[in-house]
């Protein structure tokens, strides 16, 4: 079986580096047609050099979101796929340390940018009566991470956005699911784990071993990976898939936080 996108039309939120950059990637040699937005105008460049279309904008803001979709519209004609990768780590704190800007800015990246794209592709979609949208939340999101309140929370967000489109939307034939990757093996996931051993006052090794080895598959998740999941989501072979959240994770699911430097310096092996 070979997963194929062949002439869909595809957009990829934060796609300019990470997991977006992996999935626009993927949906390209797929054979798809791809768009992406990102803040980070060095890597949109460098994107656009492989002949995908990029634009400069901020999830977080519905007036810099709007003309990206009107311009796919005009390009296009419509919209097949919709990934909505785009979000940020968030603060690693006690919750009672955590500022509003802190927890505002995780909450209008990671759950008001899904929903303003959501408002602006899910038109497209109801005319040509067909459509899949994929939302990256993220382990967290379903199991809850200590230190890590706005970005669990929002990521639990995503979630219900995604069971609530299912449901509404699968009259018009427009499929909504949900991709939950664990620890990520890239920058963004040694800064987490860093943070949150800092913040523990535990030896940054030591707890990345400790995550590890409380994962079932004691193993990092590479990009490509949850790129993988993505596609196939996107591609027809899932056509009857919707309302579903699927983990990359190495069951992470089965995750215990260690809280303390006692909880790391047990033995065992990774």
């Amino acid at each position: 079986m070979q997963v194929t996108a062949e002439g869909k039309r595809v957009f990829v939120t934060a796609g300019a580096s990470g997991i977006g950059r992996a999935t626009a990637l993927a949906f390209r040699e797929a054979g798809a047609r791809v768009h992406i937005c990102d803040v980070d105008t060095r890597a949109l460049a460098a994107m656009a050099e492989l002949g995908i279309g990029v634009s400069r904008a901020d999830v977080s803001s519905s007036r810099e979101m709007d003309p990206v979709f009107s311009d796919i519209e005009a390009k296009w004609g419509g919209l097949d796929v919709l990934v909505n990768n785009a979000g940020i780590a968030g603060p690693t704190k006690l919750v009672e340390d955590i500022t509003d800007a802190e927890w505002d800015a995780t909450v209008a990246v990671n759950i008001n940018g899904a929903f303003y794209c959501v408002r602006r592709a899910v038109p497209m979609m109801k005319r040509q009566k067909s459509g899949a949208i994929i939302n990256i939340s993220s382990t967290a999101g379903r199991i809850g991470m200590p230190m890590r309140t706005p970005y669990s929370t929002t990521k639990y967000a995503v979630r219900g956005l995604t069971d609530v489109l299912a449901i509404e939307l699968g009259s018009h034939n427009i499929r909504v699911n949900a991709v939950l990757p664990g620890l990520i093996d890239g920058p963004r996931g040694k800064r987490v784990v860093d943070e949150q051993a800092d913040a523990k006052g535990i030896d940054r090794q030591a707890y990345l071993a400790a995550m590890l080895h409380n994962i079932s598959l004691h193993a990092l998740i590479s990009m490509e990976e949850v790129a993988a999941m993505v596609l196939y989501l996107g591609s027809d072979w899932a056509k009857h898939i919707s309302g579903q959240s699927f983990g990359v994770c190495g069951n992470f699911e089965s995750y215990r936080s260690p809280l303390t430097i006692e909880e790391t310096t047990l033995t065992f092996s990774v």
